[in-house]
């Protein structure tokens, strides 16, 4: 739209206020309830009103933890100037990005389509059909730095919109076209090795020699760039690409990004040096943080990979855990005293705590200094947040004290300061529950239990399970989107099935019960029955009966989260492998195709598909250990596998002699299988032969080439 200027139209503020979010349950919309804005919740009464009284319609998107929707809010939505243009001239909605994925990912297309980014808040102006006309993001209330605000904007879309109103639907038209152009996929492609060499040169450019991570300011963590590098590194060799891995997963552990004190990642560093985060703390970050850095351990042995992957869990567990064993989705960035003031210390609050000589020491290891070292010009004090650049081994010698006295110390110091932060005021807690970050949550768990062999993981992974399982299912049995306070709803998303998918198989690799991978496959059966693509191939954000916004859309590209698509490819692919099932391999390999020729264009930013298609590819191999489930030399066969890194290696467990076997159900070829000389025995079966038994895990792992 051009940006000519109008001027500013003078509104008698309104007695009365008609905001309808008090009904709702979202912690983002209820934040928003008492704004003297007229907001409504998404659905068919707002849109029936803008065409009643031939408005358009004013679509703010964010979500309950994010810095700069606080921001807006306190800006302009509280604001009864902003709310009187607001509410004469628009019909107003809110939308809670994390309860409806479906409506964000539609317009978040929409706003990178016309203004080449996005992010959140994400604002739009759309006509009462659903069809956008304008995009941004953050919209200060008043006009500043060449960006327009709303005092300035609001008259101007209502202008046009009684002016120009042909031009703003024939703008709207062409969007939403070009919505339906991005959908258009291609499935005669057949992917292949080549892909994984792009991918990995792609992100060889983008890579950060000095600091990690990808990329400029900000700095994102990206954990499935590290999966798929790794996975590269073990497919290839190539030893630059683990060097990447190990790189970004230390300076980001070390660095601001990483909760010092208490665990945990924030969302994204705004500098290069991951030094300062943008402080909230996100359940899904957690989730394939734990990942990377299990499967780095498992590919390195770096005991600090392991234990930055604990470090997390605990975090994890002791924060973001419900009453019924399932997990909150974020703290927020703000707490009293504004944006991460939870996490900054001053000098001076160090050494009321730890005492003078105990500060230089921890002022040495956490850089912190009289003046501070975070960048806040609002309070004038010398607030510092804790990073490190050194290593133990480096610090020690700094000491002159051994590198275990000093772990022991680091240890000591951390104590007192998580103790005397827990006195602060907390971040606000986002209390809702989500299945599919959840579903990466138990995903994470299940496969670093096995990994550290945690019992404490492994039943916090089952509790949640249980709870999505048994709370979060409608009448037919289908998975259901959000919990909270009590009150499931909102029919789930692709993502909802893809993760949970994901995380049925990961607890039956780490437990060996056949019940999960049974409901993996019931839950599969049911999720591609309602959101396949028919005609090319691929799984739909939307099932078959929800309420299509403008385009029935299918994801790809890997955002902060997986593509839904990509993981159901990785599903796909496991679950065909775990049961035998030529059917499910085939789906697989109509979606690989679909995506190929999209992937093509930008490998690096499909990195969760490019895991998933390392293990299409193969050779992957099934490795079924048969033996007594508490024997010794059943857990040792056990054992051995799960301290390597071996993507590409699915383990089944068949109890000898136990009757009525589930896993004889649904995975039928393994029910030949039987112990030699009553020892635990391992087949391994690469693509459709399987090698001689071994009682040895000796020769098991020489079989799989480890």
């Amino acid at each position: 739209m051009p940006e000519e200027g109008l001027p500013n139209q003078t509104l008698d503020v309104p007695e009365k206020y008609s905001n309808q979010l008090i009904h709702e349950k979202s912690p983002y919309l209820l934040q928003h309830a008492h704004n003297p804005v007229n907001w409504y919740s998404w659905g068919p009464e707002a849109f029936a009103r803008a065409a009643r009284e031939d408005k358009p319609v004013f679509l703010s998107i964010g979500y309950a933890t994010c810095h700069w929707c606080h921001v807006m809010a306190h800006e302009s939505f509280e604001d009864t100037v902003i709310a009187a243009l607001l509410n004469k001239n628009f019909i107003c909605i809110k939308v809670d990005r994390e309860e409806r994925p479906d409506i964000d990912s539609i317009y978040m297309s929409v706003c990178q389509m016309m203004t080449g980014q996005g992010g959140w808040p994400l604002t739009l102006f759309l006509t009462p059909e659903k069809k956008p006309f304008f995009a941004g993001t953050y919209i200060p209330k008043n006009s500043r730095f060449g960006m327009t605000g709303l005092t300035d904007l609001l008259p101007r879309i209502t202008r046009y919109w009684q002016e120009r109103r042909k031009d703003l639907i024939t703008s709207a038209d062409e969007i939403t076209a070009g919505l339906h152009q991005e959908q258009e996929t291609d499935n005669r492609s057949i992917p292949d090795n080549a892909l994984f060499n792009l991918g990995y040169e792609e992100l060889v450019l983008r890579f950060d020699a000095e600091y990690g991570g990808f990329g400029r300011a900000p700095k994102f963590p990206t954990p499935h760039n590290i999966l798929f590098l790794l996975r590269f590194w073990k497919r290839t060799g190539n030893k630059r690409a683990l060097t990447m891995v190990k790189k970004t997963l230390r300076e980001m552990r070390l660095g601001g990004i990483f909760d010092q004190v208490g665990g945990g990642f924030h969302r994204y560093s705004t500098d290069a040096q991951w030094h300062v985060p943008h402080f909230e703390k996100m359940l899904y970050d957690q989730a394939l943080l734990i990942m990377a850095y299990t499967e780095a351990y498992q590919a390195t042995h770096n005991p600090e990979f392991r234990k930055t992957s604990e470090e997390i869990i605990t975090y994890t567990i002791r924060e973001l855990t419900s009453p019924d064993g399932a997990f909150y989705s974020a703290e927020d960035a703000d707490s009293a005293g504004g944006e991460g003031a939870f996490y900054l210390w001053t000098a001076g609050e160090m050494e009321k705590i730890l005492g003078k000589e105990d500060t230089i020491r921890a002022a040495r290891i956490f850089n912190v200094i009289q003046s501070g070292n975070y960048p806040d010009t609002t309070t004038g004090i010398g607030q510092n947040i804790l990073y490190r650049s050194e290593s133990l081994t480096g610090l020690s010698s700094v000491f002159g004290i051994s590198e275990s006295d000093l772990e022991h110390q680091l240890e000591s110091l951390r104590a007192r300061l998580f103790a005397a932060r827990s006195q602060r005021s907390r971040p606000s807690l986002d209390d809702k529950v989500l299945a599919d970050w959840n579903g990466l949550i138990i995903a994470a768990l299940a496969q670093a239990a096995r990994t550290f062999s945690s019992k404490v993981y492994l039943t916090a992974a089952r509790k949640a399970m249980d709870f999505i399982l048994n709370r979060m299912r409608d009448s037919n049995g289908g998975l259901l989107h959000r919990y909270r306070e009590g009150e499931p709803a909102i029919p789930a998303f692709a993502d909802d099935y893809a993760f949970i998918i994901k995380a049925l198989i990961e607890l039956y690799e780490s437990t060996f019960e056949p019940s999960y991978l049974r409901s993996a496959l019931e839950l599969n059966s049911r999720f591609l029955s309602h959101f396949w693509d028919g005609m090319k191939g691929g799984v739909f954000t939307i099932s078959d009966d929800a309420e299509v916004i403008l385009v029935r859309k299918k994801e790809i590209h890997d955002g902060a989260i997986p593509s839904s698509n990509s993981v159901t490819f990785e599903n796909l692919v496991r679950l065909a492998h775990l049961t035998g099932d030529t059917r499910i391999e085939e789906r697989a390999s109509e979606l690989s195709r679909c995506f190929a020729p999209v992937v093509q264009l930008l490998p690096s930013a499909d990195t969760w598909y490019l895991c998933a298609l390392d293990s299409a590819i193969g050779p992957l191999q099934d490795v079924v250990i048969v033996g007594d489930r508490d024997a010794v030399d059943t857990r040792e066969m056990i054992k051995a596998l799960n301290n390597h890194y071996l993507p590409r290696v699915l383990i089944h467990f068949l109890p000898q002699g136990e009757p009525d076997n589930l896993l004889r159900n649904v995975a039928p070829f393994t029910s030949t299988f039987t112990t030699a000389g009553g020892k635990a025995t391992a087949y391994i079966c690469t693509g459709r032969t399987c090698s001689i038994p071994t009682t040895e895990p000796k020769q098991m792992l020489e079989l799989l080439d480890v």
